[in-house]
């Protein structure tokens, strides 16, 4: 019998972080040891900068050669209080950012720099060299919380559960009370017209119009405590994902405040969870009309409001990993040690999404929503590949 102890023979980096540039048709990697960029569809590596040093975070802007980077790791390429914009045509440092405090988060635009710190989020225009436009106080914002528009930015506002919406051309500011709790995600829409929040609850997401900041959906993640990963509004702004460590994806109809609504399927949605497997796989039902999900007890008005409340048409399940805590200085927490985020959503189309996770098990998943033979809708996994190492 073979006693001997196995080798570690892997030189993988760890991806400390992921995100999708504004249309999800790339998503940028920090590593331990600098970064890369992937295209969504198909998975294939774009551009890979070896720093031999840590990034915590990347925000591309679109396709352009401007990136945004923090340090972290547990040896950071770049202070933790300062924000680098790095031109990657000329691979150099076009722009630093230094601030006071540990950078929580960054958003880029063609016209500003969104910086999220702890308790504030300080806007830039974006030129060379910047001109601080505006500084915004908040609540506790540990995951740098930031949404950014070419007309609207959106962030935590003072008091937790509040969001506060800027207007960008005239600097107006609007509070919109969505929660009752700290925020936990933020999502706003390409035309910026759709706002949705989730709380550190779990169970509810919320949906508003930010022309006038009335809320306009609530719809039921579910009844249990959850940690909400990620939330993403399709590009129709008629659609919207949210991940949690429920590991499930669930997909919701939201309405939109200048389009007409979208057609009701013709006998009610089902409820799938997505086979395993590295190929296409073969949706399962769980649950029969999941928007009316309790049936008639929907309808009887003294019961609790859990029967009537406007759950997912579909879901399905993505990978999440038995991913270990790292030690590190990295500063999107306020812990010293750290799990890789997982369950981070880009729509490629209204028909397509794509969720991706950190770690050393850097995954990339995609999902389809397409309609069966009967008009029902469903959601199925139609791929998968770990875009770090082998796959």
């Amino acid at each position: 019998m073979n006693t001997r102890p196995v080798i570690e023979t892997s030189s993988n980096p760890v991806a400390l972080s992921a995100s999708f540039n504004q249309d999800a048709s790339c998503f940028a990697v920090g590593l331990d040891t600098g970064f890369c960029i992937f295209n969504s569809e198909p998975c294939q590596l774009r551009v890979s900068r070896d720093f031999n040093a840590g990034i915590a975070a990347v925000q591309m802007l679109g396709k352009a050669n401007f990136i945004a980077l923090i340090g972290g790791g547990k040896q950071p390429k770049f202070p933790q209080n300062k924000v680098i914009i790095w031109d990657d045509a000329k691979q150099k440092v076009a722009i630093q950012l230094p601030v006071l405090t540990t950078v929580r988060g960054v958003r880029l635009s063609r016209t500003h720099i969104a910086v999220a710190l702890q308790n504030s989020v300080r806007v830039y225009k974006f030129q060379s060299p910047p001109e601080l436009w505006a500084v915004f106080e908040t609540a506790d914002n540990p995951l740098g919380l930031c949404c950014l528009t070419a007309k609207t930015l959106a962030f935590p506002g003072r008091t937790p559960g509040q969001v506060q919406l800027v207007e960008l051309s005239t600097g107006n500011v609007s509070i919109i009370p969505a929660h009752g709790s700290s925020l936990r995600a933020i999502d706003i829409s390409h035309d910026g017209e759709v706002l949705a929040t989730a709380s550190e609850t779990g169970t509810l997401v919320r949906v508003f119009a930010t022309s006038n900041c009335a809320k306009i959906a609530e719809l039921r993640r579910g009844v249990d405590h959850a940690t909400i990963y990620s939330l993403a509004i399709a590009p129709s702004g008629q659609l919207l994902a949210v991940t949690s460590d429920k590991s499930t994806l669930h997909i919701f109809d939201i309405p939109h405040p200048t389009k007409p609504p979208r057609s009701a399927a013709a006998n009610g949605s089902q409820r799938l969870t997505s086979m395993g497997g590295g190929g296409v796989g073969s949706p399962v039902v769980t649950d029969v009309d999941s928007s009316q999900k309790w049936g008639i007890l929907g309808r009887i008005p003294l019961l609790p409001r859990v029967f009537s409340d406007i759950y997912s048409f579909a879901s399905a399940h993505f990978e999440i990993g038995e991913e270990p805590l790292y030690g590190s200085s990295t500063p999107l927490n306020s812990e010293a040690t750290f799990r890789p985020p997982k369950g981070i959503i880009g729509w490629t189309s209204d028909h397509s999404l794509v969720v991706i996770g950190a770690g050393r098990d850097g995954r990339w998943e995609k999902f389809i929503i397409a309609e069966g033979e009967d008009g029902r809708r469903y959601c199925v996994r139609d791929g998968w590949k770990r875009y770090l190492g082998a796959t």
